[in-house]
Parts: C-alpha cells; structure tokens; sequence
C-alpha cells in the first residue's frame, strides 16, 4: 500500500482585471487618506472653478474664451515651473516676477532699438535670466544669505533696472510679427491635430514602457486596465480641446478669421515635456529631490548639493526670463510694470496651488501648470463677473492659503502614516 503523495498548493490565480483595478483604487486612496493628495486638490479646483463660472456667466465656456484662457496664464505657467525647482529645496525666489521684466526689457531693447533679430534678442533674454539666477545662487550657496533676503534685495533691485532700461519709464512696443504670435498667433488647423497625435502617441509610448520594465523587474505596477485609461482619458481630453479651438471664434469672420490651438499652448506643452523629463528621468531630477528631502543625506550620498541648489535658481531665473517673453509677447510691448504688480504673487500661488511644497522636498511641472490653470480661471470668470481687482486678489489669497493648509495637514499627516 502506498503512501499518499500530497500535491504542492495551488498557486493563486491571477487577479482579473476588474479585481486589480478596485484594488489599485482601494491603494491610492489609502494614499490620500494618508496625505499623499497630490494634484487632486488642483484638479478637483478646477472643475468646481469651471462649473461655478459656466452657471454664472456661459460666456465663460465659450471657445473664445478658452483661448482666452491660455493666454492669460501662459506667462504666470512658465514662471511658476521655473519656480517649483527653487520650491523643492525649501527655498524661495521672490525676484522671479521682476526678473521677467528685466529679461523682457532686454529683449525689447535689443529687438526695437537696436534692430537686431529676433533670435538674437530673445536669446539675450534667456541669457540674462540665466545670469541673474547664476548670480543668486551664487549668494544663497556660497555666501549663506538666505534665499528669502537674497531675493527680496533683487526683487528691489529689478525694479531699478527696469527702470534704468526702458529710459526711466518709457513703453517699447514690439512690431517683430515673430515675436507678437508666440502668445498672439494660431496653429493651422492640421498641426493642431497633429500636435494631438504626437502627444499622445508619446504619452502612451512612455506610461506602456514604465509599465512594461515594472513588470519585468517583479516591481508593484498599476493594472494596464489603469495605464489604458489613463492614456485614453488624456487623448479625450485633448481631443475635446483641439476640435473646440479649431472651430471658428472670431466675431467677424469676413473681416479677420480666429481658429487653431495657440501657439502658446504648444510652447507650455513643449517645455513641460522637457522639464518633466529633466525631474524625473535626469541624476540632477533624482539629486534635486534628495537635496530638497535631505541635504544632509544627499551629502553622504555623494551629492553636489551647492552644484544642485545653484542650477535651481538657475532654471527659475531662466524661466522667468521665458516668461517675460511671452508676456511681452502678449502685451506687445514693455513697460515698467512687465513682471511687477501681481506676477510674483500669482507664480507662487500657482505653483503652492497646483501642488508644490513650501516645506521643500515635493513639486512637479504638472503642478505649475495645474495651479496656473487654477489662477487664471479665477481671474478671468471673476473678471466676467465684473468683480474688482481687489476681491480677485482676496479669493486667489484665500485659495492659496487653502493650498498651503492642505499642504502642511497632508505633511502632518504623512508623519502620522510613517512618511517623511
């Protein structure tokens, strides 16, 4: 008689797809209720932003005013993504918005003045802007000033500069067509269209690559069910956009036609691209998050850490100076207020709002674009409604200080879950 042979256990069946999906959505939200929110502030702001304007004013949804739309925030967007590389090292430029002002007045200077072509003057620009951040890193690293005292003297600095370049108060306007249609200008029809598929076919070539070496490796990975609809909730959304910004949106058609996606939404998609790339698929990305979680152990690791501080305010000021572009641009001309009144205090909201932490250590591209999105509906449905500036200015306070409770609460709590 022989022994019975006992079978080894069943392996556990795979889950399905409907199963790893709810348990995926059961982990993120263990996630969030732990503090770890992320966009979700800014987005869920948005749509509730968007819905209150649309009731109370329908203009507001209208596709004149979505162009509108990016417009307003472009110049805000682009200062607040140079911005969230100083945020997360717990650091703080308050020169940024001014140093666009320089920045663009370099630039209208050598364009209008001088005749020089426009690559020339706004390569000036750019450069200028890398010069300025280069000159305040170099005073925060290297000689101890804290970054609030270094750039609070620039940002009194600025103000002078300005000055003494446009002639003590002089406006430049800028006649380079060029120049005017990077906030002014439309793409065709078809290159909008083909920006869509380029963008999303990159999309989804990146998150099914990340998907694809997570699951090779035996890494924790989302159900592809999640990378599909992701990829497909982006593709409906841009798509959305693109036929609404293709459709006709000029009073008087005869006389001048308004259709195509601006081109400032390409440029805004383009350097978010490449800034996203350099946070999160760069060494200086994966150093600058050390540095601004531990600088002490970033040191231990091995880390620049004064090389990697200094490069921050260098991309800040460098895209501030971008951002004076393109404010220019929309505006043109140059005048002593380019940069000043409430540019500051808007990048910062817009960074703090879409995400970015004051406390160092967290931010992304995708913040600044959110909370610029978030700043500019505010301004423009409040504007709609006939508000004054001063009641603008106290709701976009009021959000701002909301972005950054919710900031420290979601850091209390990550302490609280075991997070630092």
């Amino acid at each position: 008689m022989t022994a019975d042979v006992q079978k080894p256990p069943a392996a556990p069946p795979e889950p399905t797809a409907t199963r790893a999906v709810l348990e995926h959505a059961k982990s993120y939200w263990a996630e969030v209720r732990s503090g770890e929110v992320g966009a979700l502030p800014a987005v869920a702001g948005i749509i509730a932003l968007c819905v209150f304007f649309g009731l109370s004013r329908p203009v507001f949804l209208s596709v004149g005013n979505l162009a509108n739309l990016f417009g307003q925030g472009a110049a805000v967007a682009c200062i607040a993504m140079g911005l969230v590389f100083v945020l997360i090292l717990g650091e703080i430029d308050l020169s940024a918005g001014f140093a666009s002002g320089v920045c663009a007045s370099v630039m209208a200077v050598i364009l209008t003045d001088w005749g020089m072509p426009w690559p020339l003057a706004i390569g000036a620009a750019i450069a200028t802007g890398v010069v300025i951040g280069l000159l305040l890193g170099t005073l925060v690293v290297k000689l101890g000033i804290p970054s609030f005292v270094v750039t609070l003297a620039a940002f009194l600095a600025f103000q002078g500069i300005v000055l003494m370049i446009l002639d003590e108060g002089s406006n430049i306007s800028i006649n380079n067509e060029t120049v005017k249609t990077i906030a002014g200008g439309n793409l065709e029809r078809w290159q909008g269209w083909a920006l869509l598929v380029l963008t999303v076919a990159a999309y989804a070539a990146i998150q099914l690559q990340r998907w694809r070496r997570r699951v090779a490796r035996s890494l924790v990975h989302e159900p592809l069910a999640v990378v599909v609809a992701r990829v497909t909730a982006l593709a409906a959304l841009l798509t959305a956009t693109v036929f609404l910004l293709n459709l006709e949106r000029s009073a008087n058609p005869q006389i001048i036609s308004l259709t195509g996606v601006p081109v400032v939404v390409a440029l805004l998609g383009a350097l978010f691209a490449v800034w996203t790339f350099v946070l999160h698929r760069t060494r200086f990305g994966r150093h600058l998050y050390a540095v601004g979680g531990n600088a002490e152990a970033a040191v231990r690791a091995g880390v620049n850490v004064d090389r990697v501080r200094i490069a921050a305010f260098v991309i800040c000021s460098g895209m501030a100076a971008v951002g004076g572009v393109v404010a220019a641009s929309r505006a043109a001309s140059v005048d002593p207020n380019t940069g000043g009144s409430n540019v500051l205090l808007l990048s910062v909201g817009a960074a703090v709002i879409g995400g970015a932490s004051l406390f160092g250590g967290k931010g992304t591209v995708r913040a600044a674009l959110l909370g610029g999105a978030v700043v500019a509906i505010i301004n423009n449905g409040m504007g709609l409604m006939g508000l004054s500036a001063g009641v603008r200015f106290g709701v976009t306070g009021a959000v701002l200080l909301l972005a950054a409770g919710v900031d420290a609460m979601s850091r209390g709590r990550g302490k609280l879950f075991g997070r630092h």
